[in-house]
C-alpha cells in the first residue's frame, strides 16, 4: 500500500511539473500583474548581484551538495547496507541522484526559461517523494543515525535553495511558468547564449560522476554481489528490529514518548 502511495505521489509530481512546463510554452501573454522591475540606474548593481549569485551557486551550493552525497554514501556503508537495505535501497539512491542530476545538468547547458523551471520543480517534487519512500524502507531495514538524517536534510533542501536563487535571477521566466509574466519571459528550450567555461563544466560533471555517481554504483554492486554470490535477501538489522517507532531515548535516561522518530537517539557518528 505504501509503495502505491509513493508511486502515486511521484506520478503526481511529474504531472504537475509537465503541466506547468506545457502551460509556459503555450501560454499567450495577457494582462499580467504589475511587476517590480529594476530601474535603469539599478542595472549595474543588478548585474553585479547576478554575478555574485551565480558564483555562489556554482562554487558553494554545488560543492556542498556533492560533499553531502559523499557523506550519505559513507553512512550507508557504515550501516552494512549491502546486507540490510540491499540493492533495492541502492536503486532508490540512484533514482534520487537522477531526479536532481538531470535538471542540474539542464541548467548548466540550457538557458533558464519557464519550461526549464517546470523541469526543475518537477524533479524537486519527485525527489522529495522518492526520499520519503526511501526513508520509510530504510528505517525498517537498518539503523538510520541522527548524523545520516542531518545529511539527508542537506540533500533534500539544497536543490530547493538552488531553484530559489535561479528564480531570483530569472524572475520573469519563473513568473512565466504560471502565466504571470509581462510577455517577455523566455519559453523555449535552447542552449545558453553564453555557455559556462568548459573547464568549469568538466570539473562539475566530473566531480558529480566521481564523488556521487560512482560511489552509489559501487554501493549497488556490493548489494548485488551479496544477493547473487551469497543468495542473501535484505534483512532488517538488529538495531532496526529492536527499535520502537514511537520511542526516543536520551543516553541512559528512560524512554520518552515522541510523535515522530525513527528510533532511539544515540550521539555517535554514522561512520564508525
Amino acid at each position: 500500500m505504501k509503495t502505491v502511495l509513493f508511486a502515486g505521489a511521484s506520478a503526481l509530481a511529474l504531472a504537475v511539473g509537465a503541466g506547468w512546463a506545457l502551460r509556459a510554452v503555450k501560454a499567450k501573454p495577457h494582462d499580467p500583474p504589475e511587476l517590480a522591475m529594476p530601474a535603469p540606474n539599478d542595472e549595474p548593481r543588478s548585474a553585479e548581484t547576478g554575478e555574485v549569485t551565480r558564483n555562489f551557486l556554482l562554487y558553494f551550493v554545488v560543492p556542498v551538495w556533492i560533499a553531502a552525497g559523499v557523506a550519505d554514501w559513507l553512512c550507508h556503508a557504515a550501516s552494512d547496507i549491502e546486507h540490510t537495505g540491499g540493492p533495492e535501497e541502492s536503486l532508490l539512491h540512484l533514482l534520487m541522484l537522477a531526479e536532481v542530476g538531470v535538471p542540474a545538468l539542464a541548467g548548466l547547458f540550457l538557458e533558464i526559461t519557464s519550461p526549464l523551471f517546470g523541469l526543475m520543480i518537477a524533479g524537486f517534487l519527485l525527489h522529495q517523494a522518492t526520499a520519503l519512500w526511501d526513508l520509510a524502507y530504510a528505517v525498517s531495514m537498518r539503523e538510520v543515525t541522527p548524523v545520516e538524517q542531518q545529511v539527508h536534510s542537506f540533500l533534500e533542501l539544497l536543490p530547493l535553495m538552488a531553484i530559489s536563487f535561479l528564480a531570483v535571477l530569472h524572475w520573469r521566466e519563473f513568473l512565466g511558468l504560471f502565466g504571470m509574466d509581462d510577455g517577455s519571459a523566455q519559453r523555449g528550450i535552447k542552449p545558453k547564449r553564453e555557455p559556462l567555461p568548459s573547464p568549469l563544466l568538466a570539473t562539475i560533471i566530473g566531480a558529480i560522476a566521481l564523488f556521487n555517481g560512482l560511489p552509489y554504483l559501487e554501493e549497488l554492486w556490493r548489494g548485488l554481489r551479496v544477493r547473487f554470490s551469497e543468495g542473501e535477501r535484505p534483512r532488517a538489522s538488529t538495531e532496526a528490529r529492536s527499535k520502537s517507532p514511537t520511542t526516543l531515548t536520551f543516553g541512559n535516561s528512560a524512554p520518552a514518548s515522541a510523535a515522530m522518530s525513527v528510533g532511539a537517539y544515540r550521539p555517535e557518528m554514522c561512520v564508525k
